[in-house]
This record gives structure tokens, C-alpha cells and sequence, in this order.
């Protein structure tokens, strides 16, 4: 369940028949879900910004959003929103580095033909085995240790271009890190 979105659009107005409450779209830092939420009356509600989306009894973290008004697909976004989703994806990758650095160290073959870590738009089996022999000899820390040991040169944007994939694609094969 997500606790923290980041806010990818804000339309004060609202929007289709509600324009009476403002709309705001988020995407949760965890497992990469897409919302539509309420703001409260009266907050300043700024694109990027993390905020609280869980449950709170006191509403003492609920600053900003009064609650989730619905689950939304990669279809219900404005074009804002859309423009936003990477930039957001990218600062949620970038905060939660360790996880997405785990992945790499950890990642699996699939099959006798293909390795999880195939499945990371743009990297090939140069660059997999090039993953799979440095991280024989250690753990990677990090995505510039990463880069330093191996030959692929932003392994942050692999992440973000997967999981990108995995938003736009509501019927995809196997998803690494959206949640469905």
C-alpha cells in the first residue's frame, strides 16, 4: 500500500463534471501506482512535491491531501501529468537507490536463454555479463559504483525507462517493480 505519492499534476478547477473540488494527480513511491487525490482546502499543492497519502486516524501527516479520490491507468493522465511521470519516476529511483541497486545484485535468470536483468530496456548481454562478473566479486553500493565497475554509464535510467514501460503497459508479460 502506498504511503508517500509524488505529485505529478494539479488542476485547481477540478476536472469533467467535478469542477467543484481541485484534482491532483500522484504516482506512490513504492509500488509505482497512478491516483487521483483531493487536495485540502486551502493547501498549496506544488508538481514534485512528496507527499503523505496513507492512512493517518489523526491527520496530523495529511497536510496537503484530503484523500485519494481513485486508483487511475497511464490513460486517465492529463498531458501534464504524462510530461511529469518521468521526471517523478526518476526521483523516486534516485531516493530509493539501495532498492533498485539490490536489483542488479540480485537479479535471476528466467530461463536457460534469458536473465531478469534483460528485461531492462537498452541493456544487453555485453553489459549483463559485464553486471554478472563484477558483482562476483561484491556487492555494487550504488549506481556510480555500479557505472565505475561495470561498462553501463546511467544504470538509473535503465530503472526509470523499465518501470516507465511497465506504467504505459497495462498488459505486460512480467512487471519488475509497478505494482498491478
Amino acid at each position: 500500500m502506498e504511503e508517500y505519492a509524488y505529485i505529478i499534476d494539479h488542476i485547481p478547477q477540478g476536472s469533467g463534471f467535478s469542477k467543484k473540488e481541485s484534482i491532483t494527480y500522484a504516482i506512490g513511491d513504492e509500488e509505482f501506482k497512478l491516483f487521483e487525490l483531493v487536495p485540502k482546502a486551502g493547501a498549496t499543492v506544488i508538481i514534485g512535491d512528496r507527499v503523505f497519502i496513507g492512512k493517518d486516524s489523526a491527520t496530523v501527516k495529511r497536510d496537503v491531501i484530503d484523500h485519494v479520490k481513485r486508483r487511475i491507468g497511464y490513460e486517465d493522465l492529463t498531458n501534464n501529468a504524462v510530461t511529469e511521470l518521468e521526471y517523478a519516476v526518476t526521483d523516486i529511483v534516485m531516493a530509493k537507490q539501495e532498492r533498485f541497486v539490490k536489483f542488479f545484485n540480485e537479479a535471476e535468470a528466467i530461463s536457460m536463454r534469458k536473465h531478469l536483468l534483460e528485461e531492462l530496456p537498452g541493456l544487453g548481454k555485453k553489459s549483463m555479463t559485464a553486471i554478472l562478473e563484477e558483482r562476483k566479486k561484491g556487492a555494487f553500493k550504488d549506481f556510480a559504483d555500479l557505472s565505475e565497475r561495470t561498462n553501463v554509464k546511467a544504470p538509473e535510467k535503465l530503472i526509470v525507462a523499465r518501470i516507465m514501460l511497465e506504467i504505459q503497459d497495462s498488459g505486460r508479460k512480467r512487471y519488475l517493480f509497478v505494482s498491478r
